[in-house]
């Protein structure tokens, strides 16, 4: 299985990766990573070729599981090349990508940002099955001339699984790459890029429910008995795809709500003082003005510096309040928690999430103070949307 991966992470900073993660090396600037779960299917695969390298190259005694574990090399640097064409066709629209991680099913691709076009999102996930398909056509024109033996059985097997991997993939259903060309599709006759997502995860969804039929189909079409490894599979796959493909709806919904999240309509009025005005004058100064923050401003340029917390104010006893400076108990406003009073939808929620604090100042264009943020307001504006 095959997925491209989007994220908004800020682009100056790499992730850890996962734990269990192997980093192997890089590709044209791309980290190439290995989960753990990838060695328990080396080994699966080993085990299940076993009996067919013996009959194609007998008296190998154990080297078969070694031939084995080079076959499943060699299949997933074919998957490499799958994901690698994800990750050079975004490259080339203009995308940061993360990193190609290889695992038990397949691969990902971790891309920047989504694809702001249904054009790009066609090709950026059609590459991929492309590929696959395109390998399984070189490997099978060198079976066709290779004499028989191991070798002629791991190019036929590697046409045939990278076959398997490229048909797979374009079926039409999230999370797979099939899922996001339909998606592009439907984007690009509908011009609805959240209807479209509904569209392709619902494909993930009759898909999934389609697995399950797989260790039935092996009895009644090619008259097989389904061994307990058939329904396995069946039910990880299933499972795989459900649990995107519902990941892929919830995500619709939430995104549904965003365009009601509007900094400026968020905003609690607040009034702006310097550093060195006892609290009790700033508290006095944002009744009066019914404002519910406090901006402090530096002095050197006057530009915020700071905000008053409400729980700042309440902790500190009346009686001292005209002793102390309200600079003083200021949270200072680290680079982020400045933001620009027009943010609105998922452009005001990556601002959040790039810097999280309690509260923002919000800046008008001219760079005068309109208002404070507070995020359990956009929590509960998100909430009731």
């Amino acid at each position: 299985m095959d997925v491209v991966s989007t994220s908004r992470r800020d682009g100056d900073h790499r992730p850890e990766r996962p734990p269990g993660t192997l980093r192997i090396g890089q590709i044209a600037g791309v980290d190439v990573l290995v989960r753990a779960s990838w060695f328990i299917v080396a080994a699966l695969i080993a085990i299940m070729l076993a009996p067919r390298i013996n009959l194609v190259a007998p008296g190998l005694g154990g080297l078969v599981y070694v031939a084995g574990v080079a076959f499943a090399i060699l299949l997933y640097l074919s998957v490499l090349l799958h994901e690698i064409s994800h990750a050079l066709m975004a490259k080339s629209f203009g995308f940061e990508v993360r990193s190609v991680t290889l695992h038990f099913l397949g691969g990902v691709t971790e891309i920047e940002g989504e694809s702001d076009t249904a054009w790009r999102e066609f090709w950026i996930s059609v590459v991929g099955p492309i590929t696959s398909l395109a390998v399984a056509a070189a490997a099978w024109g060198v079976a066709l001339v290779t004499p028989p033996g191991l070798l002629l059985f791991a190019f036929e097997a590697l046409a045939y699984a990278n076959l398997v991997v490229g048909v797979l993939n374009l079926l039409p259903g999230l999370p797979l790459d099939g899922g996001h060309v339909l998606r592009a599709l439907v984007w690009g006759v509908t011009g609805n890029a959240l209807r479209a997502t509904v569209v392709a995860a619902w494909g993930g969804r009759v898909l999934a429910v389609l697995a399950l039929s797989y260790p039935y189909l092996i009895s009644a079409v090619w008259g097989q008995r389904a061994t307990l490894y058939d329904y396995a599979i069946a039910l990880i796959i299933a499972f795989f795809l459900w649990t995107a493909a519902s990941a892929s709806l919830a995500t619709v919904k939430v995104r549904r709500k965003l365009p009601s999240l509007q900094a400026r309509g968020l905003a609690r009025r607040a009034v702006s003082v310097p550093e060195d005005l006892p609290l009790a004058e700033a508290v006095r100064r944002a009744r009066e003005e019914h404002a519910g923050g406090i901006v402090v401003l530096d002095r050197r340029d006057g530009s915020p510096s700071g905000v008053v917390e409400e729980a700042a104010v309440a902790a500190t006893p009346q009686e001292r309040q005209p002793w102390v400076s309200v600079g003083s108990l200021a949270r200072h406003l680290d680079e982020g928690n400045t933001l620009q009073v027009g943010l609105a939808g998922e452009d005001l929620v990556r601002a959040m999430q790039d810097s999280p604090a309690p509260a923002y100042v919000l800046i008008e264009p001219d760079g005068s103070v309109y208002g404070v943020l507070d995020a359990t307001d956009v929590d509960r504006a998100f909430a009731e949307a």
